[in-house]
């Protein structure tokens, strides 16, 4: 190993302190997880060369196609939580209930795991950035088996949360609430290696990351912010660029990195939003906020929000600061208005360069 590299183990180790109940318990689920990454990695890049792409030919509860690798990465995750024995539940987006973890060492286990096992999976059979995301949680109760109960807690809850992307490079991203940090996986020494200290999104940024496809469905506030990027102005720099991938974890990294915002909102399709609550959007709006950005609905702070179930959707807009605040504003002055409100709201864009109405 080059001399002076941090590996994901020991940057672990030398922060425990940092956590208030630490007795090494969530410093051993975070390298649970790490080599959990590692194997799924694995099958990720070799996956065009065995018969693991596409469809399993089953749904998961969200009614979606599962992929093989889905199940795949699914399974690995839940086997390296399981004999870690430090979770005692594992919710995650391919599984309809909370599994218990039920080996004995698993008994007392204080922490919770919710997880995307493979974040964009249909981006597999095309060879895009996909990831997976996980957040993690001390249980409430004290007593007895885990509940429902211990899993439905709000964002601002999280004790840590993270994600890999597999890419052109592999990549661990984590927080514990203590500023945000970045691993390159070095496939020749097989170890995560520091490689992105104390992440920072930037306060603004040029990009945004929408599924146009879905314009005519989207909230007039919505509308009207795409239309705000897309006008010439020299003073913001604008038009901003137009970067979706669809993949969660994609975009979202490449806007950390390089500012952005991302939107995922509620359409006439899906009134609720589509995004999970507990194992997409609450993981993600603790790392942006933890790099100096910003996560709402458009109206409320995604860390705020109390899940009411397992599968919980909700709208999400996330990135660069002065960007949320942008688009928030327009939320707030085009949702549920009255076509005259929708005319002085139009009348007060004008000086933004956004003109004509809504299509």
């Amino acid at each position: 190993m080059v001399c002076g590299v941090k590996t994901l183990g020991q940057f672990i180790i030398e922060k425990q302190s940092d956590f208030p109940y630490a007795k090494g318990e969530l410093s051993r689920l975070l390298r649970d997880i790490g080599i959990a990454s590692k194997i799924v990695n694995r099958e990720v890049n070799k996956a065009g060369l065995v018969d693991i792409l596409g469809d399993m030919g089953t749904t998961n509860i969200q009614g979606e196609e599962q992929k093989k690798l889905d199940v795949y990465a699914n399974e690995q995750f839940i086997a390296a939580l399981t004999s870690g024995g430090e979770c005692c539940i594992v919710a995650t987006e391919e599984e309809d209930e909370i599994i218990h973890i039920e080996s004995p060492v698993s008994q007392n286990a204080k922490y919770i795991v919710c997880i995307d096992p493979l974040d964009g999976s249909s981006n597999t059979d095309v060879n895009v950035a996909v990831g997976t995301i996980f957040s993690i949680y001390r249980r409430k109760t004290i007593d007895g088996r885990a509940v429902l109960e211990d899993v439905l807690q709000k964002g601002t809850q999280q004790v840590a949360a993270g994600y890999v992307i597999y890419g052109s490079s592999t990549m661990l991203v984590y927080t514990t609430g203590k500023g945000v940090n970045g691993f390159t996986l070095d496939p020749s020494i097989g170890e995560f290696c520091l490689s992105h200290p104390n992440m920072r999104i930037p306060e603004c940024g040029y990009m945004y990351s929408v599924n146009e496809g879905n314009y005519g469905h989207f909230p007039d506030g919505v509308k009207k912010y795409i239309k705000y990027c897309q006008v010439e102005d020299e003073s913001t720099k604008r038009p901003y660029t137009s970067r979706y991938i669809g993949s969660m974890v994609g975009d979202i990294h490449r806007n950390l990195i390089k500012g952005g915002i991302y939107i995922y909102p509620t359409t006439s399709r899906s009134p609720n939003g589509k995004l999970r609550l507990l194992y997409e959007c609450n993981p993600m709006a603790l790392i942006i906020e933890q790099a100096g950005g910003k996560a709402t609905t458009g109206f409320e702070r995604i860390l705020d929000i109390e899940p009411t179930e397992l599968h919980q959707r909700v709208p999400i807009f996330i990135g660069s600061k002065k960007m949320v605040e942008k688009a928030e504003e327009m939320m707030l002055m085009y949702t549920e208005k009255s076509p005259a409100e929708n005319k002085v709201a139009d009348a007060k864009l004008n000086d933004l360069g956004v003109v004509g109405g809504i299509d």
